[in-house]
């Protein structure tokens, strides 16, 4: 696929020194399954950790039953009703994960401002664009949680009802899904830049029983009235019984709803329905950019058992943690920030624009919360470094230990700017996974190091494979992205998906009772990892397969370019048509100079057969609501296919932006030959 080679011993970018590596969670977690729940020895004193997680991580893919019954004891989960074992069926997909087993997951998110010891700070930390944290405290979460739960349970909400938001990153949106989640609801949310048809496509899916919906919101230091849209979706989602008002632009209840603060003013302690293991916690969505998103349905005890391995021992989170993440309540991101309160750790909110007031804000807000970690996009890392920015020397970020990435690889450069550009002692943790399982198939390990590029390991309980078009297993070679057991998070089962198709055509038709997830990936002899991108976009030149996120790297590096879009278009003659698109930087111009510099560099940084056919310019390269490019329906396009049918409307971010490619389809399905901007 790429001609990038991974030399045997590179030299780490930063390694941990030994009292963090000793003092790491994970670390204690190796010692305490070790001793209780037979993983393997952990190598004394200052032997190699890379060869101890190896071992650990061997263990918890071979040895899931032990594995996920150390997590569970490790962090101290409180079954109401105790589990028979872990793992009563392997079989993906249906696989049967603590079978007898009740819990709830709020309980568990809430207990560390019950529990002496078990907090040390507010629960939430909010932020908007004016960049002044405004602290919620344990008690007073636990409060809210309560008297909503209360009111939820008045209005007649029961367990496996849905519960919607249509809520920006604000405390009233935890509050409303742990309150969801007390009461055995399932809950479920969009951000409110998502326009009516956009929710709808989702909402009206599940059939919500509640709507918790604001008036509208502020980003790029401006309102933006949703009114009418909320009013939309009254009127289309007829299975609400009810619709709560919150006045983040301080607008009266419209008729017929109910005020939030009436719902929450009193000083309940929270009631939890305690429900089976295996009972849905949420519905997130796909990006649904060629037709309706797929409405993933999750567990309460499986996302409960993941996101305490991720957060508490991949993250290294625990009390007197702050943890941050640019997200919004669209993007499974989010429901991954709340769950840091299992952990006791504080939990950052920044309702805003990731650049308002400047493209430093995000660094801004890291820097006024003392956020320990710190989780952006590799798109932010580099357009910081592109605008010359030096946050760890303009900015105290003494607290921020790890900047993580996810949402798209982070090039090499994007490493070698945080580590120059913050400080040299920054844990990069650049994660990689999806929203399928709301968690991460591979990235941060605290106890091992950091290469320039490069994933640090699959995670524990993750059994993760570079498998070959036949099954077969690669090492130091790119080949699809495939998990071989289950995880405790993958979905129960898609909503509206009786029979199952939907979800085993999804991940399960390629390969037979494994998890393909439809990136290319790269696991290395020295046990890291590299992402190329998405599989269902392949580039393929003269047989050759190619990531485009290897040719983004390159291309996006030189100053001239901003974003780019690369496409491999078969075309019916039997011909292969390889055009990339830039959005070049102000001032730049696409002329015959540029052109073979961008070539030149392709060639030279990659191989002959990453150059493309034609380099044209575009105004805006069209994403996903999430921020991710979107190269299948722009390739269907180019395919001839009519936009209506490529994409779906309300899943992307700029609908003008992909009217460009229609008409380019148009024209190369008419014009034979034709020259379209060489």
């Amino acid at each position: 696929m790429s001609t990038q080679t991974y030399p045997a011993t590179p030299e780490p970018l930063w390694r941990p020194d030994p009292g963090r590596v000793a003092g790491a969670r994970i670390t204690r977690f190796h010692a305490f399954a070790a001793r209780h729940h037979g993983a393997p020895d952990p190598a004394p004193g200052d032997a190699d950790p890379v060869a101890g997680y190896a071992a650990l991580h061997r263990w918890s893919v071979t040895e899931l039953d032990a594995f996920w019954r150390a997590v569970a004891d490790w962090f101290a989960v409180d079954f109401a009703t105790p589990p028979e074992r872990a793992l009563a069926d392997p079989a993906m997909p249906g696989a049967r994960w603590f079978p007898g087993a009740t819990l709830n997951y709020a309980e568990h998110a809430l207990r560390a401002g019950r529990e002496p010891g078990q907090a040390a700070g507010p629960a939430l930390l909010c932020v908007d664009e004016r960049q002044r944290p405004e602290a919620v405290s344990w008690e007073q979460l636990r409060h809210r949680v309560g008297s909503l739960a209360a009111a939820l349970r008045r209005l007649g909400v029961r367990p496996g009802d849905r519960v919607s938001g249509y809520l920006p990153n604000i405390p009233e949106a935890v509050v409303a899904l742990l309150a969801s989640a007390a009461v055995g609801a399932v809950w479920t949310s969009c951000a409110p830049d998502f326009g009516a048809r956009s929710v709808l496509d989702r909402f009206a899916q599940v059939e919500p029983v509640v709507l918790i919906t604001v008036d509208g919101y502020r980003y790029g230091g401006k309102e933006h009235d949703r009114r009418e849209t909320v009013a939309e979706l009254r009127r289309e989602l007829p299975s609400l019984r009810a619709v709560i008002h919150v006045p983040l632009l301080g607008t009266p209840a419209p008729e017929g709803t109910l005020e939030w603060a009436d719902l929450t003013a009193d000083a309940v302690e929270p009631e939890f329905t305690q429900v089976p293991f295996d009972h849905p916690l949420w519905v997130l969505y796909s990006s649904g950019t060629t037709g309706l998103p797929k409405a993933i349905v999750q567990s309460q005890g499986g996302i409960l058992l993941e996101h305490l391995k991720q957060l508490g021992l991949h993250c290294d989170l625990g009390p007197g943690d702050r943890l941050f993440w640019y997200t919004s309540t669209g993007w499974m991101m989010w429901n991954f920030l709340v769950s840091g309160l299992l952990t006791g750790t504080t939990v950052v909110l920044y309702d805003g624009s990731p650049g308002h007031p400047a493209t430093d804000a995000q660094w801004r807000i890291a820097e006024r919360t003392r956020a320990t970690v710190f989780g952006t996009s590799a798109a932010y890392v580099m357009a910081c470094a592109k605008a010359g920015l030096r946050p760890g020397r303009d900015l105290d970020l003494s607290a921020t230990r790890c900047v993580a990435t996810t949402g798209s690889p982070l090039p090499p450069d994007g490493f070698r700017w945080l580590h120059e550009a913050v400080r040299p002692d920054l844990w990069i943790a650049s994660v990689s996974g999806g929203t399928d399982v709301c968690s991460c198939f591979a990235g941060a390990v605290p106890s091992l190091p950091v290469y320039v590029g490069e994933l640090q390991a699959p995670c524990l309980g993750t059994d993760l494979r570079s498998w070959d078009p036949a099954g077969e297993p690669l090492v130091d070679e790119v080949g699809e992205l495939v998990v071989t057991t289950p995880m405790p998070s993958m979905p129960l089962r898609f909503w509206n998906d009786p029979d199952g198709t939907r979800y085993h055509e999804s991940y399960f038709d390629t390969y037979p009772g494994v998890w393909r997830h439809g990136d290319w990936i790269t696991l290395t002899a020295r046990g890291t990892v590299v992402i190329h991108g998405r599989s269902d976009s392949t580039l393929n030149r003269q047989g050759v397969r190619m990531g485009s996120a290897d040719i983004y790297e390159v291309v996006e590096r030189l100053p001239q370019i901003q974003e780019s879009l690369v496409l491999g278009v078969e075309e019916p003659d039997g011909g292969y048509w390889m055009p990339l698109f830039v959005r070049l930087a102000p001032g730049a111009v696409l002329d015959d100079a540029l052109r073979d510099t961008i070539r030149r560099t392709l060639r030279e940084q990659l191989s002959p057969r990453h150059v493309p056919d034609e380099i044209l310019a575009i105004e805006a390269v069209p994403h996903t609501l999430t921020g991710k490019r979107l190269e299948v329906p722009v390739k269907r396009l180019l395919q001839g296919t009519p936009l209506e049918k490529a994409v779906n409307a309300g899943s992307v971010d700029d609908l003008a932006a992909l009217r460009f490619f229609e008409r380019l389809g148009r024209q190369r399905a008419t014009v034979s030959g034709s020259d379209y901007g060489e």
